[in-house]
């Protein structure tokens, strides 16, 4: 088992990093539309969301604290991006050909509190998710990653939702229903790192034998930046 930090970026890591921010941006495009699903009302961000913190189980096991950190603010970065550019786009002037100006206003015209809510969830959320699996790493020697990837993947899901709803829904709805929310959200996507998590463990035994690596964080600062 090793214990070392490269300083190159491979292609798996890179790899990873590009589809940690594609996710991201993925889920952001796509969260206005509801979902049924049975008795439950989602949102269709669940479908791609929940991979952006099975990823960051995978870097965190492999590469360690740090080195997710990076990941976890480069694809808050990406994702700022293109929802800047999105509502530029919508503030530019329309063609006179251009007929649909409403209809964009309506899918990505996001209110302010929804923006804020979502991306100080997600770095909370994502965080919070990388310390939980990199502080039972180290206590657990290395063992039961599964226990480890679910138990992180609750603890940071929990926290996003629990930072999400009340700043995106306080005041517009009742706190009943925003409490149901955060519990039925978090549950849900840990309930999706349960059903894929065969992957999960296929993918990270491989990127240990390609990469060489196996990542623990004792004595690593663990702020925010």
């Amino acid at each position: 088992m090793l214990q070392s930090e490269k300083t190159k970026f491979t292609l798996p890591f890179l790899v990873l990093t590009v589809l940690f921010c594609v996710c991201l941006i993925t889920a952001n495009l796509i969260e206005i539309k509801t979902v049924a699903l049975g008795p439950l009302v989602i949102t269709a961000g669940m479908v791609v969301f929940p991979v952006s913190y099975i990823i960051n189980d995978c870097l965190v096991e492999v590469y360690g604290f740090k080195k997710t950190r990076m990941v976890i603010w480069l694809g808050f970065m990406m994702n700022l991006f293109v929802t800047i550019m999105l509502q530029l786009s919508i503030i530019l002037p329309g063609a006179s050909s251009w007929g649909a100006q409403d209809a964009m206003e309506m899918i990505y015209g996001n209110t302010p509190r929804i923006l804020i809510g979502s991306f100080i969830a997600f770095i909370c959320g994502s965080m919070v998710n990388a310390w939980v699996m990199s502080r039972m790493k180290v206590s657990s020697g290395g063992r039961h990653f599964s226990v480890r990837a679910i138990v992180s993947t609750l603890w940071g899901e929990g926290v996003d939702s629990l930072v999400f709803f009340p700043i995106a829904f306080g005041g517009l709805l009742p706190w009943g229903d925003i409490l149901g929310l955060i519990v039925t959200q978090a549950l849900l996507k840990t309930a999706y790192e349960v059903l894929i998590l065969p992957v999960t463990l296929i993918v990270v035994n491989r990127l240990k034998r390609a990469e060489g690596l196996d990542t623990y964080d004792d004595g690593v600062t663990f702020s925010l930046w």
